[in-house]
């Protein structure tokens, strides 16, 4: 064994940590698996808010001219199920699971600064809980999860809902930069001996990356929450067009954070496929480089294609047509991945286990959201479908077809290294059968939706052939997918009770996290080993079996 690297050594805050029991010691924690664990925790119970948010609105739009709730209800929870699956959910779950995973798979004790680690989470936790509590504070925000000016006007909306809405993204998105900023110097600094970044797992790397779209991104919507702020309390007009402000402002803010915020969300979940599909191939993972280098591609090109969520707002020929070719453009780095997860899936000696068979589905699911979103770079089409439900079925596919299944992927892989016991896999394929059955059936007729004309954000609609048909056939489905996370909730809850007991490393993976007990005790590892390849525990197993020999 090389001589202990710095990662490896003792951390102050984990020897100077007191004693504490019960909810205390998770409260007081500063440990970045405990912190992970209320990360992905939080984050579903806002997903199951979410989801039942959709089912209302879904029961509002089974059936034409439906009076289930008004129309400003039906606003307000629009809004909030678009803000909580986004910024909730989503972010939080990816949060979640980076710092439980990255200091693990790089053989570090914790991360760079364990303190902030918990500030990042306790910003987020508190952030929700504001905006949740406007429903008890004269209602709702109702100007949907962008908040296009003018509608966050005080003479659109008088009650206190958006300013609720601005400042509870403010202080989750403090966190985030804080978080992003974390992840960043624990990359940087508290790799294990023989860790380049070129021997970095896929999943580090993407999320070393996705790092710095957070602390480059984040700020762009502080400085736009902070002008709503000041438009909504000090009269300061920033967004309104009546007292010589622009609408548009927000919207080139909203969207310079907004499009690189879908690659927030979904480079993690490209980092949890490039572990997945590898180890249940059998298979090192093909084009390691490529994969990298169209991360960091992916990177660069999300900040110049904000403008194709406005081409309807009269912009000149010419900057549609540079943002129609980088739009375009940015689905090279992104086609890129999926051929890479292919490539590594042919001729391998493929294990569908529920892990596999999600990640398998996210490279379906992910691609039709992928090619509905290269349409929207065509200006035509563009012009035609904006803010139709075809908008609906595309995010969609992208957000929940990509990212939920990928880190379904993830969940059902590393739940037995977090846990100790593993998830059933006979409930497990019905939790993914369900679910992909419910979300197909939920979503893809909504493209249908959008070509027919049906407007997003409407909470009713006339009763025509085309739309009736396709809504009742849309909000069934959606039961069927409520359905499968209860199917998976239910797995969680039998398998922590009576799951298998699953050993250091049931699937015989080869990254470092696989190298600690399950679950990993509070110091992480007594001593990890050197990284020589990108393969570092089968690497450390194979001259480990040469030395005994």
């Amino acid at each position: 064994m090389s001589e202990e690297s710095p990662a490896q050594r003792p951390i102050s805050s984990l020897a100077d940590m007191k004693e504490y029991r019960g909810i205390f010691s998770w409260i007081a924690s500063v440990d970045h698996k405990q912190i992970g664990i209320m990360y992905i925790v939080s984050a579903f119970v806002f997903f199951i808010v979410g989801v039942g948010l959709a089912i209302a609105m879904r029961i509002q739009l089974m059936e034409p001219h439906a009076h289930f709730m008004s129309p400003e209800t039906y606003n307000q929870l629009f809004t909030m199920h678009g803000t909580t699956m986004v910024f909730l959910m989503a972010m939080p779950l990816l949060f979640g699971v980076s710092v439980y995973f990255v200091p693990l798979m790089i053989g570090a004790r914790d991360m760079a600064f364990p303190r902030l680690n918990a500030l990042g989470f306790w910003l987020y936790f508190f952030g929700a809980l504001m905006i949740y509590f406007s429903f008890m504070a004269g209602g709702a925000p109702n100007a949907g999860w962008f908040s296009y000016a003018p509608l966050t006007e005080k003479a659109y909306s008088s009650h206190p809902g958006l300013d609720y809405w601005a400042l509870s993204l403010l202080v989750m998105g403090a966190g985030s930069v804080a978080t992003g900023i974390n992840l960043i110097v624990t990359v940087l600094t508290m790799r294990t001996s023989g860790m380049t970044l070129t021997r970095a797992p896929l999943f580090v790397w993407m999320t070393f990356f996705n790092s710095f779209l957070v602390i480059l991104a984040l700020p762009a919507l502080n400085a736009a929450l902070v002008m709503i702020l000041a438009d909504r309390q000090l009269n300061a007009h920033f967004f309104s067009p009546a007292h010589g402000g622009s609408a548009l402002l927000w919207q080139n803010y909203f969207w310079l954070f907004g499009h690189p915020e879908v690659y927030i969300l979904i480079l993690p979940a490209f980092g949890v496929i490039s572990e997945v599909i590898p180890v249940f191939s059998r298979k090192m993972i093909y084009g390691y480089d490529f994969l990298a280098a169209s991360t960091v591609a992916i990177v660069f090109l999300s900040y110049a294609v904000w403008m194709h969520h406005m081409f309807a707002t009269g912009l000149s020929y010419l900057v549609l047509y540079v943002f129609a070719g980088s739009s375009m453009l940015i689905a090279v780095p992104t086609g890129i991945k999926i051929f890479n997860w292919i490539a590594t899936m042919w001729g391998g000696s493929i294990r569908f286990t529920t892990a596999m068979l999600f990640a398998t589905a996210f490279l379906i699911q992910f691609t039709i959201g992928g090619l509905s979103g290269v349409a929207f770079a065509a200006i035509p089409i563009d012009w035609q479908l904006t803010d139709s439900y075809f908008v609906v079925a595309h995010i969609h596919y992208v957000l929940l077809g990509g990212t939920l299944f990928a880190m379904f992927a993830g969940i059902y892989y590393w739940f037995p290294k977090v846990t100790g016991r593993l998830l059933s896999e006979k409930i497990g394929r019905l939790n993914f059968w369900l679910m992909v059955i419910g979300f197909n059936g939920t979503f893809f007729g909504m493209h249908w939706l959008g070509a027919a004309g049906m407007p997003r954000r409407a909470y009713t609609f006339l009763d025509r052939p085309p739309l009736t048909t396709l809504h009742l056939v849309s909000s069934l489905f959606s039961f069927v997918l409520a359905f499968a996370i209860l199917v998976f909730i239910w797995n969680v809850v039998r398998s922590l009770r009576n799951g298998a007991v699953a050993g250091n490393n049931p699937w015989d993976a080869w990254t470092l996290e696989w190298t600690t007990t399950s679950p990993p005790p509070v110091e992480n590892f007594e001593a990890t080993p050197p990284a020589r390849g990108w393969r570092p525990f089968w690497d450390f197993r194979k001259k480990e079996e040469t030395d005994h020999d």
